[in-house]
């Protein structure tokens, strides 16, 4: 017999050797160090603050009636009609439609125009400033985009819609007031 054959379970050399409570334990695996965790994080946190910043376009929220654009005078706005909608829920949408002609020499990429509610009782008008919307088709239903999406070249015509959602009460239901009051051109 040799002498691991003879000692007794758990003595060194023995096939049951059981674990000792003093023996180092085995390393693990490294994992990712904490200063790549650390990094990761401060990359996303300036991703989102540059995302954040960036979807907050500074804009122009006047209430009060605004200038016409200096190019306005070479976008007439012409066939205007007023029309109404109720939907299912009982909601009513006015959509005003017209025609805008780009009558100058350069290519339109964007139009605001601000739209001038009247009533009969010596108040200021509700004004609403909105970017005008270019019909794209009429059928199954009217579909708009914006004038960004296809530009209005010079000499062209182009049918527009504008929707509105909410009406003060107190319109006179008289055709509004349209005044183009930013152009953008390239």
């Amino acid at each position: 017999m040799s002498a691991s054959e003879n000692s007794p379970e758990g003595t060194p050399g023995s096939p049951y050797q059981k674990p000792s409570v003093f023996t180092p334990q085995q390393e693990k695996p490294p994992g990712m160090p904490m200063a790549v965790w650390l990094v990761a994080g401060a990359v996303v946190l300036v991703l989102l603050g540059i995302l954040i910043v960036a979807g907050h376009k500074k804009t122009e929220e006047s209430k009060g009636v605004q200038p016409s654009a200096a190019y306005a005078a070479s976008l007439p706005l012409s066939k205007l009609a007023m029309s109404e909608s109720t939907s299912l829920s009982g909601g009513k949408s006015t959509f005003i439609d017209g025609v805008v002609s780009n009558t100058g020499s350069s290519t339109v990429t964007g139009i605001t125009v601000q739209v001038l509610f009247k009533n009969d009782e010596q108040m200021p008008p509700q004004v609403e400033t909105v970017p005008l919307m270019l019909i794209r088709t009429r059928e199954p239903y009217v579909d708009t985009q914006t004038v960004a999406a296809t530009s209005v070249r010079p000499g062209e015509e182009r049918e527009f819609r504008l929707i509105f959602e909410s009406i003060p009460s107190n319109w006179n239901m008289q055709m509004p007031e349209v005044h183009v009051i930013r152009v953008e051109t390239k």
